[in-house]
């Protein structure tokens, strides 16, 4: 189980935890990519439009002039601020400048992203560079292209009133740990720093412990749990694993490499007009936001707000200001893969040249 399986359950669960529902039943994420139904044109103005229909919307025309090319994208999760750039991008008009019309695919629990896109189903897709690193270990043939998040999500929560001032506090210092122990990060901090002064438990998704328990911590994703547990009247710290030096790309788009081979300009193209909606919507996630609030409605418009507003320090870094959103670097690629070989995850290094044949 990789990380986003571990998200994944978490969102499944926080409906029943909140007063005011984060998200819904678990019935409402569909385990296939049904899609919005739309591809990318350019928009109408906010105030000129209605907002989009889920299913079934009309694709909108290609910039004028511009050949066009249509495109699929395969999300890893339901519409939600971790891929607001996407939908930026197709809101501003930004794929099809490109002369791309671009139809995403919303993802749910198991949707193979991976293998979609290794199989020439999707053109593009979204993941984690471990799970890259473990899928091309496996033989699929898919490169990686941009990084959103530059800092990893994943932290570890405990109970502000505790005074803890890191990860290591927490696993020193006594108490419950809840984690799925299996996962790399979690093999990872067990490595650094034991699990012998914790009580270690399952992982079950949810904070309702947490809330109850002032000696109970627990993994989480930044910009889900803590907000969670904040709205039940609790006082979380998170503190990112990514600080203790365990820190792959979360959310990256991948490629086949026959698509690079074939059509370099199409990816590059794509990736140029990623930029550009990332751009936007980090200096204004209203209407993207709007947008994917109609595809996911049972994230209410505050979590919209406050899930983007947490994430921006994990994409928007002094790197990205000097090199641009989704930089990804060899150096960085190649130390998680010497990680995950330490761990028993990889059996040997793979060739990070090739790899990176299609970073832009």
């Amino acid at each position: 189980m990789h990380s986003r399986d571990s998200r994944r359950l978490v969102l499944q669960r926080l409906a029943s935890l909140l007063a005011v529902p984060l998200f819904a039943p678990a019935c409402s994420r569909s385990p296939s990519p049904e899609g919005d139904g739309r591809s990318s044109g350019p928009s109408p103005s906010p105030s000129s439009a209605p907002s989009p229909s889920p299913q079934g919307s009309a694709p909108a025309a290609p910039a004028q002039g511009a050949p066009t090319a249509k495109v699929k994208l395969a999300l890893n999760w339901v519409p939600e601020p971790e891929f607001g750039g996407f939908y930026a991008a197709r809101e501003s008009g930004a794929f099809a400048k490109e002369g791309l019309e671009v139809e995403i695919l919303g993802g749910g629990a198991g949707v193979p992203v991976v293998q979609m896109v290794a199989g020439g189903q999707v053109d593009f897709g979204l993941s984690g560079a471990d799970e890259v690193l473990t899928a091309r270990a496996r033989g699929a043939d898919v490169l990686p292209l941009f990084a959103v998040f530059q800092t990893s999500p994943q932290a570890i929560m405990t109970h502000e009133s505790r005074g803890a001032k890191g990860i290591a506090d927490i696993l020193t210092s006594g108490g419950t740990l809840a984690i799925e122990p299996g996962l790399p990060y979690a093999a990872y901090l067990k490595k650094k720093y034991g699990f012998s002064k914790v009580k270690v438990v399952p992982y079950d998704g949810g904070v309702a412990r947490f809330v109850a328990d002032k000696d109970f911590s627990q993994q989480c994703f930044i910009t889900a749990e803590p907000i969670a547990a904040k709205r039940k009247g609790s006082d979380p710290a998170a503190f990112l694993v990514a600080s203790e030096g365990f820190n792959p790309y979360v959310v990256v788009v991948i490629t086949r490499a026959a698509l690079w081979k074939e059509n370099p300009e199409r990816v590059r193209a794509f990736i140029r007009a990623t930029r550009e909606g990332w751009r936007t919507y980090m200096h204004d996630p209203t209407r993207a936001n709007e947008v994917m609030a109609k595809l996911n409605t049972s994230m209410d418009a505050e979590t919209f707000v406050a899930a983007a507003e947490a994430q921006r320090p994990l994409i928007e870094t002094p790197e990205t200001k000097e090199k641009g959103l989704g930089v990804m670097t060899r150096e960085r690629w190649e130390t998680l893969a010497k990680q995950l070989v330490d761990l028993g995850v990889l059996e040997k290094m793979p060739p990070i040249d090739d790899l990176l044949a299609a970073a832009l």
